[in-house]
């Protein structure tokens, strides 16, 4: 009787384990309702298909898409890069072009998906139906507190007591900028310029907007030699590093001044010191990467040009998506974890390794150069580097006509005159995707190779 007693005894308590046990595993792993904290419920079913989706291959030659299209039977279809098709990506187009035109920066594609975990977000069905945020009407204040962080653990850029503003990628903070600092007087408008090779953005978006208080006034050293300063209003573009060319650069009027700091990140750039200008514009396109969200930002000194720059935002778009800030956000945290380093590493390292192979290719060509590079301290890396520019500024040493050159060898660029430069150069992409860089390398070996052979045959 006293054994009997015993086993039930026994039962009892390895069963009570076992029901814990199980309870235990019911409330943290399989929906325990709101007193479990790991409990997942409604975004189970999102957070599945996000990973369905993003586990077709595509040969490794393109992306499928939540938002892409679907086939007959509802299948996420493959958008293929550039230069493959079929249905998998997986097809090579003989005689494809080195399409090296747009700066769509995927080559920090990989790094996203090696920190698929953390960069990751789920947003609910209501998060932020609002126009606006409990503590601010338009911008998150903690998305604001990681921008600083990131300008404070790199050094690019002094934002103590300076206000911020966000805006629709910087291509809107551009105009907003220039209606900031224009002349409100339309019988003495602002004069917009900039110092060739520039951004063609500012010329054409000046020019469509058509306003009474600004016009575009051309070439910045042209300007100054042809006009007097103390009468003209003028409004002066600084891009830093350039676009096309990547050198550092530095105002030349010292009046009103936009910085476009878009590629002032160290995988472009060494960072000598942090810029301390009254209004300097950055963008999340060349930072992370994600040019897709449509993000920038602003930088400012002068509460007056904050307070007419966020009036523009406000009235053209009643401030930027909450559901972008809200990935903004997430990403920046990735990026700035251990100081950063991890990040910008890898990007550095993938822009060096294409420069390298770059400048292999063109030190066996007397027919065309590229822009001369210059190595300075990085404060971020506590070295000295090379930079190592978005785009490759090539010069056809020979030819008038740049471009054509290249079109005859199956390579598409941006000509010089674009820039409102010479026809001799034409900007080449490097931060496209990793096959999109290989087919310009190979189109560019070859194009080298025949420099022995009749230069009619280009």
């Amino acid at each position: 009787m006293r054994k009997t007693k015993k086993y039930c005894y026994g039962f009892f308590v390895f069963s009570s384990i076992i029901i814990n046990i199980l309870f235990t595993i019911n409330l943290y792993l399989g929906g325990g309702g709101n007193g479990g904290e790991c409990a997942l419920s409604w975004s189970e079913k999102a957070a599945a298909e996000a990973e369905a989706v993003a586990a077709i291959s595509c040969s490794g030659h393109g992306r499928a898409y939540l938002d892409g299209s679907v086939d007959s039977e509802g299948r996420h279809v493959c958008e293929c890069y550039a230069c493959y098709v079929g249905n998998d990506c997986s097809q090579l187009s003989p005689g494809c072009a080195a399409d090296a035109t747009s700066g769509d920066p995927i080559f920090l594609e990989p790094f996203w998906m090696q920190h698929a975990t953390n960069s990751a977000i789920v947003i609910s069905g209501w998060h932020r139906m609002s126009y606006r945020y409990g503590d601010d009407p338009y911008m998150s204040t903690e998305l604001e507190k990681y921008i600083r962080k990131m300008h404070s653990i790199v050094g690019n850029a002094i934002t103590e007591d300076r206000y911020i503003v966000f805006g629709v990628g910087s291509t809107q903070l551009l105009s907003a900028a220039v209606y900031a600092l224009s002349s409100q007087n339309s019988s003495s408008p602002s004069n917009v310029v900039a110092s060739i090779p520039f951004y063609s953005i500012y010329k054409t978006q000046t020019e469509f907007f058509n306003s009474e208080n600004f016009q575009f006034g051309g070439d910045t050293n042209a300007w100054q030699l042809n006009n007097s300063t103390n009468s003209m209003d003028v409004v002066e573009f600084v891009t830093s590093p350039n676009n096309p060319d990547g050198e550092l650069k530095k105002s030349v009027l010292g009046g009103k001044t936009i910085y476009d700091h878009a590629y002032y990140w160290p995988h472009f750039t060494p960072i000598p010191a942090p810029s301390d200008h009254d209004l300097m514009l950055f963008t999340l396109s060349k930072l992370t990467g994600h040019a897709g969200a449509r993000f920038g930002w602003a930088v400012i000194k002068d509460k007056d040009v904050y307070e007419k720059m966020l009036t523009y935002i406000v009235l053209a778009d009643l401030g930027i998506s909450k559901d972008t800030q809200l990935r903004v956000l997430k990403l920046l945290k990735v990026a700035v974890e251990d100081e950063g380093k991890p990040f910008f590493e890898f990007a550095y390292n993938k822009m060096k390794d294409r420069w390298d192979t770059l400048t292999s290719i063109f030190s066996k060509s007397t027919r065309f150069s590229l822009q001369q590079r210059h190595p300075l301290h990085c404060n971020f890396f506590n070295e000295t580097k090379l930079s190592s520019p978005a785009y490759a500024w090539v010069k056809c040493e020979r030819e008038e006509d740049c471009g054509t050159v290249l079109e005859a060898a199956n390579i598409l660029g941006r000509v010089g005159s674009v820039f409102s430069d010479n026809d001799r150069y034409v900007r080449l992409s490097l931060i496209k995707s990793q096959d999109d860089f290989e087919l310009l390398v190979q189109r560019l070996t070859e194009l080298v190779s025949l420099e022995n052979g009749s230069v009619e045959t280009m």
